[in-house]
């Protein structure tokens, strides 16, 4: 089992997701018909908060709601999870983080997110959580908050031996070349292409991404591929994971578990294959599942789903 000492800071977005499924999603000007709707809690950083968290982390969220109905609702579900919110602000006047989550019967899903109080967080106020960001073994980020907070953070970590890992979602373009001063960064194949200028549509392509990712900065890189897998490298050498075999439900926050999975096994063994081998898993039990938050995984799960691959 993990060291009960390890803590993440996660610093990312806390949104209110209202869920919406159909039989496929609408092409542009094209009005479908839904099959139900649902309210779950969401936002990138608070999914892989809580996916840390069910994995046995310590965690200590970072991150701003509204002082609309949903804040209650979101900060609730947090500390149900064992969640520190301490560092949570709640900002007056300001709605909470929205995204609408369109999601067909296939598990593909469309987004569109709405900051709110999630844009507060300025680059300038980073410095107040220096304390829990020192204190902290992993720093996770993502790009639900403004970029220039982002980088803020990233170098309040460099002045402890806090690792930051950046899940670059969504990804912006043009990507400031700033962001890549982490210990990992870990795109899909999309966000990937985005930050490079290229497509990145198999394993061979995810090699060369990777390993340029870290020709541009990043200490380490992971590309997920969906079915195909996921591709790590150390600037060094790249090696390939081998996907697991699912039935996709909901692909919504399949990237968040991965994300928060990866972090909390790399600070355990700090092997990058293994860390993104649990990762796999964990992003494709998540996968099988509605709801991004209600869908992570906990860590027998993972475990369990790993075993009966005969891996350890």
């Amino acid at each position: 089992m993990i060291d009960p000492a390890l803590k993440l800071a996660v610093l990312g977005s806390i949104n209110m997701d209202v869920v919406i499924r159909c039989a496929r999603l609408p092409e542009r000007g094209e009005t479908v018909i839904a099959t139900s709707s649902a309210e779950v809690s969401g936002g990138k950083g608070a999914n892989q908060a809580v996916a840390a968290a069910r994995l046995g982390a310590d965690v200590a969220m970072i991150g701003s709601v509204g002082d609309d109905a949903f804040s209650e609702t979101l900060l609730t579900n947090l500390k149900r999870e064992q969640i520190d919110v301490s560092h949570v602000s709640r900002r007056s006047n300001c709605a909470s983080g929205l995204a609408v989550v369109a999601v067909e019967e296939s598990g593909e899903n469309s987004i569109m997110v709405v900051p709110g109080a999630n844009a507060t967080l300025a680059a300038n106020g980073v410095i107040a959580f220096a304390d829990v960001i020192h204190a902290s073994h992993t720093l996770l980020l993502q790009l639900e908050i403004p970029v220039e907070t982002v980088i803020a953070a990233t170098a309040i970590a460099r002045e402890s031996e806090t690792r930051v890992i950046l899940d670059p979602a969504p990804a912006t373009d043009p990507f400031p070349p700033e962001l890549l001063n982490v210990d990992l960064v870990c795109p899909n194949q999309s966000e990937a292409g985005l930050i490079l200028g290229c497509k990145v549509e198999s394993v061979d392509a995810a090699r060369a991404a990777a390993t340029e990712l870290t020709r541009r900065g990043a200490r380490n890189a992971v590309i997920t591929l969906a079915a195909q897998g996921a591709v790590v490298s150390d600037g060094n050498s790249t090696e390939w994971i081998e996907p697991f075999a699912i039935e996709p439900v909901d692909t919504t926050a399949a990237g968040d578990a991965f994300a928060a999975a990866f972090a909390v096994h790399w600070a355990e063994q700090s092997n990058l294959a293994e860390a993104a081998r649990f990762a796999c898993a964990a992003g494709a039990i998540a996968a099988t599942r509605r709801g991004a938050q209600p869908g992570m995984p906990a860590r027998e799960e993972v475990e369990e789903l790993i075993q009966t691959r005969g891996e350890t």
